[in-house]
């Protein structure tokens, strides 16, 4: 008799393998141990997977009772790149980290949920079970393409939205995924040559030994099975209502900053878009502080206004 083979599906992340998935988990879990505690995991399940969630929450029980900051990864990771950011935003606020499924992390992907109505339903979905009403939602990268589309097609969670150096722009062009290709090949350089292509590329994983192991062990672990996003039309963007903060790198190759700076503003009633120098794709690792402290008095600047709204 034929021999039964589980089928693969094209369509949803895989690991490669047990042992590279375990490794790429402990290197992950060194980041998580650069940041601040975790309070509590939890799984919540969606239509699209389950969820893998990490929560961080300030020690004053008055901060705890903030509207809560929900973080969203870049492609290909977890929220592990969030470490740097972790013990600034969760003195001030409770913190919400999700896994998004179909990359590399502990969440569990069933179903594609790539297109856009899917991924703003996934997230809705994932808030609604871990019962947040209202959150000030921050994205990275491939994660700014998702808080956009979520401000766009089903805001009605979201107390603010911000952001960082996102996707959801622009096509993702050439130079990006050169970018990312080249950044990739270096981080096996040798040591002193790695840290000149840290400088060249403006890239900070290169410049730390545990975030340059995390991502080695990310791509050869991992298999994605979505296309890059298509970014939002004009129009999707004019329809956003939500309170908007976009962070760019002044170097950044994902988006033209100085072009951004000037249309975000023309789109979106009341957006805020500033550029943060000496970076490229990653100003919240490498200035954490200053983008958390911006972040944070967005957001106080946003519950002033919802509080004088009442």
């Amino acid at each position: 008799m034929p021999e039964n083979r589980t089928r693969v599906r094209r369509d949803v992340g895989r690991y490669v393998n047990d042992e590279l998935r375990d490794r790429y988990f402990a290197a992950a879990d060194v980041l998580y141990a650069m940041g601040a505690p975790i309070r509590s995991e939890t799984d919540v399940e969606t239509s699209f997977g389950t969820t893998h969630v990490y929560r961080y929450g300030p020690a004053d029980p008055a901060a705890g009772s903030r509207t809560p900051i929900v973080l969203i990864h870049g492609a290909g990771y977890s929220s592990a790149m969030w470490h740097p950011n972790t013990p600034g935003l969760s003195l001030d606020r409770p913190v919400y980290a999700l896994d998004t499924p179909g990359d590399a992390n502990r969440s569990i992907h069933r179903e594609p949920m790539w297109q856009p109505e899917r991924a703003a339903q996934w997230m809705d979905e994932a808030l609604g079970a871990l019962g947040l009403d209202r959150v000030h939602l921050v994205g990275s990268s491939y994660g700014g393409w998702l808080v956009l589309n979520q401000a766009h097609r089903r805001p009605g969670r979201l107390a603010s939205v911000t952001a960082l150096d996102p996707g959801g722009l622009e096509k993702v062009g050439l130079r990006f995924f050169a970018w990312v290709f080249v950044s990739l090949f270096a981080s096996f350089a040798p040591g002193p040559l790695r840290l000149r292509f840290a400088t060249w590329l403006d890239q900070p994983v290169l410049a730390s030994p545990e975030m340059r192991k995390w991502v080695q062990l990310g791509a050869r672990a991992y298999r994605i099975r979505r296309p890059a996003p298509l970014p939002l039309s004009e129009d999707e963007l004019r329809s956003i209502r939500t309170p908007l903060y976009v962070i760019m790198g002044k170097h950044s190759l994902l988006v033209h900053p100085k072009r951004q700076l000037v249309r975000v503003p023309r789109l979106v009633p009341g957006a805020r878009a500033e550029i943060v120098t000496a970076t490229g794709h990653g100003p919240q690792i490498d200035h954490p502080d200053v983008v958390n402290a911006r972040m944070l008095a967005f957001m106080d600047d946003t519950d002033t206004l919802d509080r004088t709204a009442v």
